[in-house]
């Protein structure tokens, strides 16, 4: 049933896409691991929630807590500024990828992939950009 149904295919697909996020991430507070494990959790609570009588979208809003939880935990304050900001919203965007990928919207799970891997790629801080 694992195979047929596709599930298995989400869970690798998100535990990659977390992988990938995550190098990006590789000498922050959270790294590879994390981030794969992070997005292929999300993809797991969401399969579980679509394919049983569990209210699905109960089950997002409490990953959307739960890991907002987590990313205020990669936040510190260092001589009065506060650090790890990005790498908290890489943890949030890449739960959102994984939820996406768990329900089964490839096409969005995949360009928010892009525009992930694209900002946390990014050589410049985009909020040092002249427009």
């Amino acid at each position: 049933m694992l195979l047929e149904d596709g599930t298995a295919v989400k869970l690798i697909a998100a535990a990659l896409v977390g992988l990938l996020i995550g190098y990006a991430r590789r000498q922050k507070a959270a790294g590879m691991r994390t981030f794969a494990l992070l997005c292929l959790g999300s993809a797991i609570f969401s399969v579980i929630s679509i394919t049983s009588s569990w209210d699905p979208m109960r089950v997002i809003a409490q990953i959307v807590a739960g890991i907002g939880f987590l990313g205020l935990g990669v936040i510190w304050k260092n001589e009065g500024k506060p650090v790890g900001l990005t790498t908290a919203a890489a943890i949030w965007v890449t739960a959102a990828i994984g939820v996406l990928i768990g329900i089964g919207m490839w096409m969005e799970a995949g360009l928010g992939t892009v525009l992930t891997l694209g900002i946390v790629y990014s050589k410049k801080p985009l909020n040092k950009i002249k427009i």
